[in-house]
C-alpha cells in the first residue's frame, strides 16, 4: 500500500498545474571584484554577490508536500508560508564570459568548501587570491553559489544562514523528545549540546527539570543515568537577526566530559523548526535563477538568464542533503521542470540526513563509533527501485525524479573511510550485501581508493588514532569529474566508466581481515569494528508525518556493508586510484584505529583513513619482519619511482579522470617528496 501510495503521488506531481516558482525576491547587498581583480584566463575577473533571497510557499501546492510540518507554520495573507536565506555567488565580472552552468556548493554546517575541493583554495570569506588557489573554477566560467539551508546554525563566522519557520498548533507551542549526543577528543568541563556552531531546540520547563544524561563507551552498551546532581544543562539566547533563531545550550557535567564516551541528552523540547523549507529553498532559488524569476534578479542579459544549467556538489552532510533532495522529490521544481541537471554527492556513504522531520538536527551524522542510531543512515540507500528486506518496504532514491522526468545526471563519488564509517558499499548494493545494485543509466560511481573523508595535511599527525591520518588526495579525480559532468549534461557526451570494486568480481567483501587480504605488518592493529547503518523503529508516527516517537530507536535490523578488497600491501582494489597510491610508498587505508588513551579504544576513528610507511630498504625490511616490499626494492630511487608515477599520470589522463594541469602538478610535487625517502648514495 504504501508504494502505491508513492506511485500516485508521483503521478499527480508529474501533472500538477504548472504555477509560479516562489523565490519571491533578490536582495542584494554588496557586490565587489574578488581576487584583486586578477583575470581567470579568458573568463577575466570575478565579482562576489551577496544578500538574501525571500521565499513563499504555498502549502497546498503538491510539490511542496514533502515539506515536513509546512501546513503548520505562520502564513502571509495570501496563504504562503515566508522564509529568508543568505546568498553568495561568485561569477564572472562580464557575464558574457560566464560557461552558463551553476555550480551550487550545498554549505556544510553553513562553511563553504567547493573552493577547497576544486581550487585548493577555501574560505567562507572569498576575497583574496590566496582564496581562489589556482583558480580552477574561475578558469572555465563557472557561477558558484552558495545559500542558506539549514536553520540550526548560530550567527557568526560567514555561515550562511536559513530563517527557518517555526510550527505551532492551534493549541500553543508543540512539544516533543530531543536527543543530543555529545562526544569529546580531549577532557573538558563543558561542551555544546549540538555540534558546535549550532542551537538546540529551546527545552520546556518541564522538560529542563526532568532530562536525562546516560553516558556509555560504546553504542551497543547499556544507557546508566547519571545523577541529575552531577550534570547541568545551561541555555543562552543568542542575538541574532533571525526571529526563529536557536539558542545555544552546553553541558556541564561534574568532573569533566571524557574523551571517547557517549554522553547522551534528552529532553522535552518545544518550538519546532519547520527545516524541511531548507530543501525548498534550494529547488526554488537554482529554478530562479536558471528561468530568470524573482524580482530584482541580478542574473540576467536584456531580460534572461545567462545561467542554463545547475550542478549541485555537496561534501558530506552536504553529499548527504542532495541526495535526501532527490529521494523526496525536490529535483522538480513547482514549474515541474528538472531543477539540478547534474548533481554530484561527495563523501556522503550511504546516507540521507536529519534535515525533514520534527524537530531535525541537520548536523547530526552517524558514524561507527558516535550518533549510531541518529536518522541519517536509514533505507533507501540505492538510487534505483530497491527493498528493504526488514520492513517490506519498496524505495530507492531516483525513484520520483525519473517517474517525473526530473532525473539529473549523478556522480556518486567518495573515499575508502566511507566504506568503513557511513555505510559506503550500500549505494551499490543491495541492503544486505549480496549482489550489486544495478542503478539507472544516468548514474556513476567512482570510489577513490586508499582514501580518507578528507585529506589530511602533509606530513599527517596522528590525532586520536593509532596510525598517521591518511594524506593520499582524491582532488583532482573532482576536477576531471566536474568537467565530464558538464559536458554530460551539456552535450551528452558519455563520463568515464564507473570505478568501483563489485561483489561479483570478488573485489568487494566483508571487512574481516581474512575477507580483504590485509596483510600482518607488524605493530599494526587491525579494525574489529565496522559501521553497519540499522534498520530502527522510531515509533508509529515515523513513516507516514516524520516524527520520532520513540527516544530510543528500536533496533530491528542491520544492514550489511562491505569494504574493497586490498592487494599484498593492503591499499584497495578495484577502485580509482589516486597517484599516491597506485605508485605506493606506503599503505593507504580507509580506517584508522582509536588509541586506548584517548578513550574507546578500539573503535574506529570516524572519516579518518592510514597511512603506514613501506621499509625505506631490504634491511629495514627483513629488522622490521614487515613482509611488504621496500620502496628500494620497487623502484630503486627517486628517478625509478617517477618514471612509474609518470606512466600512471598517462593512463589516467587517457582515461579521463586525470587533468593534464595536474598531472604537471602532481609530478611536481612528489618528485620532492619522494627525495627523502631513498637512501643517499654515494
Amino acid at each position: 500500500m504504501r508504494w502505491f501510495t508513492v506511485c500516485i503521488w508521483v503521478g499527480f506531481l508529474s501533472f500538477a498545474k504548472p504555477v509560479s516558482a516562489e523565490l519571491v525576491r533578490f536582495e542584494i547587498t554588496d557586490r565587489q571584484v574578488v581576487a584583486e581583480g586578477q583575470s581567470f584566463g579568458e573568463r577575466g575577473s570575478y565579482e562576489r554577490i551577496r544578500g538574501r533571497v525571500y521565499y513563499e510557499l504555498d502549502p497546498a501546492l503538491p510539490q511542496n508536500q514533502a515539506v515536513v510540518d509546512l501546513s503548520l507554520a505562520p502564513r502571509n495573507a495570501r496563504g504562503r508560508v515566508e522564509f529568508w536565506a543568505d546568498l553568495d555567488v561568485l561569477t564572472p565580472a562580464d557575464p558574457t564570459q560566464a560557461n552558463g552552468a551553476i555550480l551550487y556548493d550545498v554549505n556544510n554546517r553553513g562553511n563553504k568548501l567547493a573552493l577547497r575541493m576544486f581550487n585548493d583554495g577555501g574560505g567562507n570569506n572569498p576575497t583574496a587570491p590566496s582564496d581562489f588557489g589556482h583558480g580552477f573554477l574561475m578558469r572555465h566560467g563557472f557561477t558558484l553559489v552558495w545559500s542558506g539551508w539549514d536553520g540550526e546554525l548560530l550567527p557568526g563566522g560567514d555561515r550562511l544562514r536559513l530563517a527557518a519557520p517555526m510550527a505551532k498548533s492551534e493549541d500553543g507551542p508543540i512539544t516533543g523528545f530531543v536527543r543530543c549526543e555529545v562526544v569529546v577528543d580531549s577532557q573538558t568541563n563543558r561542551a555544546p549540546l549540538n555540534w558546535a556552531n549550532h542551537g538546540s531546540y529551546r527545552p520546556t520547563v518541564h522538560g529542563l527539570e526532568t532530562a536525562t544524561l546516560t553516558v556509555r563507551e560504546k553504542p551497543g552498551d547499556r544507557r546508566p543515568v547519571l545523577p541529575r546532581s552531577q550534570w547541568a544543562i545551561t541555555v543562552e539566547d543568542v542575538s541574532s537577526d533571525v526571529p526563529t533563531q536557536l539558542p545555544k545550550m552546553e553541558l556541564t557535567v561534574e568532573g569533566g566530559l571524557q574523551p571517547g564516551l557517549l554522553y547522551e541528552v534528552i529532553y522535552e523540547a518545544q518550538d519546532p523548526l519547520v527545516m524541511g523549507v531548507g530543501l525548498a529553498a534550494v529547488r526554488d532559488l537554482m529554478a530562479a535563477m536558471k528561468a530568470g524569476t524573482g524580482d530584482h534578479n541580478p542574473f540576467l542579459i536584456d531580460g534572461q538568464s545567462y545561467l542554463n544549467r545547475a550542478h549541485g556538489f555537496g561534501v558530506s552532510q552536504s553529499g548527504r542533503f542532495l541526495r535526501e533532495f532527490l529521494w523526496s522529490g525536490f529535483n522538480q521544481s513547482e514549474t515541474g521542470t528538472r531543477v539540478f541537471d547534474g548533481l554530484m554527492p561527495h563523501v556522503a556513504g550511504g546516507g540521507l540526513g536529519s534535515f525533514n522531520h520534527r524537530f531535525a538536527q541537520p548536523t547530526r551524522h552517524g558514524s561507527q563509533h558516535d550518533h549510531h542510531d541518529y536518522p541519517p543512515d536509514r533505507f533507501p540507500f540505492a538510487y534505483e527501485l530497491q527493498r528493504d528486506p526488514f520492513t517490506g518496504l519498496e524505495d530507492g532514491l531516483m525513484v520520483k525524479a525519473l517517474a517525473t522526468d526530473t532525473a539529473p545526471k549523478l556522480m556518486h563519488t567518495q573515499s575508502a573511510a566511507e566504506y568503513w564509517t557511513r555505510g559506503g558499499s550500500l549505494p551499490h548494493t543491495d541492503p544486505l550485501g549480496t549482489q550489486d545494485a544495478s542503478p539507472p543509466e544516468n548514474v556513476r560511481f567512482y570510489t577513490f581508493g586508499g582514501t580518507q573523508h578528507g585529506p589530511s595535511g602533509y606530513p599527517p599527525g596522528y590525532g586520536v588514532g593509532m596510525n598517521k591520518a591518511n594524506p593520499a588526495d582524491y582532488r583532482p579525480f573532482l576536477r576531471a569529474l566536474l568537467l565530464s559532468l558538464d559536458r554530460w549534461v551539456l552535450s551528452d557526451v558519455a563520463p568515464p566508466a564507473s570505478r568501483n570494486p563489485r561483489i561479483d568480481a570478488q573485489t568487494l567483501v566483508k571487512f574481516a581481515q581474512q575477507s580483504t587480504g590485509f596483510p600482518q605488518i607488524p605493530g599494526v592493529a587491525y579494525p574489529q569494528v565496522i559501521h553497519a547503518p540499522l534498520c530502527l523503529d522510531r515509533g508509529p508516527r515515523w513513516e507516514t508525518e516524520r516524527i520520532i516517537d520513540r527516544k530510543i530507536p528500536k533496533i530491528i535490523g542491520e544492514y550489511t556493508p562491505l569494504v574493497p578488497h586490498c592487494d599484498a600491501d593492503g591499499n584497495d582494489q578495484a577502485c580509482l586510484l589516486p597517484l599516491e597510491v597506485a605508485v605506493p610508498v606506503a599503505t593507504y587505508t580507509g580506517w584508522n584505529i582509536r588509541r586506548h588513551s584517548a578513550g574507546a579504544g578500539g573503535e574506529l576513528v570516524s572519516l579518518t583513513g592510514s597511512m603506514i610507511l613501506f621499509p625505506r630498504t631490504p634491511g629495514d625490511r627483513i629488522t622490521s619482519s614487515d613482509p611488504r616490499l621496500s620502496v628500494v626494492e620497487r623502484y630503486g630511487n627517486a628517478e625509478g619511482y617517477l618514471k612509474v608515477f609518470s606512466a600512471y599520470c598517462d593512463s589516467l589522463m587517457a582515461d579521463g579522470y586525470l587533468l593534464p594541469e595536474d598531472a604537471e602538478r602532481l609530478t611536481s610535487l612528489w618528485a620532492k617528496r619522494v627525495a627523502d625517502l631513498f637512501p643517499v648514495t654515494r
